[in-house]
């Protein structure tokens, strides 16, 4: 249990003192009736009640007296709420390099099926935004609720030169930063999903994709494609892609992410996993001192039912 005004819990710490008064003032009637030497007088003003009744209405007063000392500190209890505004950016990449068919029927056409695939089965309570990168990087669909439209933008993409995975990632995030009018001042919860054969070639620097990625609590994971033995055709020269899987496996380290090989269904269910568990829900504390306060007045309604049943007076 978590309190919301612990500072306010040091009311708690006069709980013994009222016990100890109580049993002080006990011991001091004792002392009275066995100093009061007319027995048969004593028996006529103070008649013998039974003790046991008398505690229990006091010890009743106490537990009220210390439950609400509690609810003025305001306990408060974790819960899981579903987040709202959850957005899920898939960036792919569309180098030249992308072309290699070490991944059937190529790393391009397997990434393009594979991010239909994790758009399509997405929970619908996230959005869905898709950027494409080479040279470049470029918002080819806003983050949307839409799934056609996400899918649809995947099939328009074209190939081009060089790779830029840290502009995708730059992209990315301003993708999130325009989500909704406040956006800017209030980003909502994401998530990155770059798919890539891994190697940046132009524009800004992984190191500093990751350096932004942390500043706005955006993971990234990351699927590679491809294998050392990639090849591809260009301008009549047969090029090595070999597909680099320390850098990619470096963003998503760093930023909290995952990073992933190929794109098989199973692991792909991992990357779902992963990102349910991230944006899926968040932890709020919610106050249950109204609870305490109730259960305080019971106490005192008890007490005090006690003390009329049993002394015709409240306690």
């Amino acid at each position: 249990m978590t309190f919301l005004s612990p500072e306010r819990l040091w009311l708690l710490a006069l709980a013994p003192l009222l016990a100890a008064a109580y049993l002080l003032l006990q011991m001091r009637r004792r002392k009275y009736a066995v100093r009061f030497t007319n027995l048969a007088l004593l028996s006529q003003v103070a008649p013998r009640r039974p003790g046991w009744r008398r505690h229990v209405a006091a010890a009743l007063f106490l537990i009220m007296i210390v439950l609400m000392m509690i609810g003025f500190a305001r306990p408060a209890t974790s819960v899981k709420v579903p987040r709202d505004r959850a957005t899920i950016m898939v960036a792919v990449d569309v180098s030249l390099s992308m072309m290699a068919r070490d991944v059937a029927p190529s790393r391009f056409d397997a990434a393009k099926s594979a991010a239909k695939t994790f758009i399509r089965e997405l929970p619908s309570r996230f959005n869905v935004g898709v950027v494409s990168f080479a040279g470049s990087a470029n918002l080819v669909a806003a983050p949307t609720a839409d799934r056609d439209a996400a899918i649809a933008s995947l099939d328009q993409l074209v190939l081009a030169k060089r790779t830029a995975i840290g502009e995708a990632v730059f992209t990315s995030l301003q993708g999130v930063r325009s989500f909704d009018a406040q956006a800017s001042q209030d980003p909502p919860p994401a998530h990155i999903v770059l798919l890539s054969d891994g190697d940046n070639t132009t524009g800004r620097t992984v190191q500093e994709a990751i350096d932004a990625s942390r500043a706005a609590h955006v993971p990234v994971s990351t699927i590679a494609f491809g294998t050392p033995y990639g090849t591809v055709d260009i301008e009549g020269e047969t090029t090595s892609v070999s597909v680099n899987k320390e850098t990619l496996k470096t963003l998503a380290d760093s930023t909290q992410g995952k990073a992933y090989e190929a794109a098989d269904a199973g692991q792909l269910d991992e990357v779902y996993a992963n990102i349910g568990s991230s944006l899926g829900f968040k932890t709020e504390h919610r106050d249950v001192a109204a609870r305490y306060t109730g259960l305080a007045l019971l106490f005192a309604l008890a007490a005090g039912g006690a003390s009329l049943a049993w002394f015709s007076r409240l306690p």
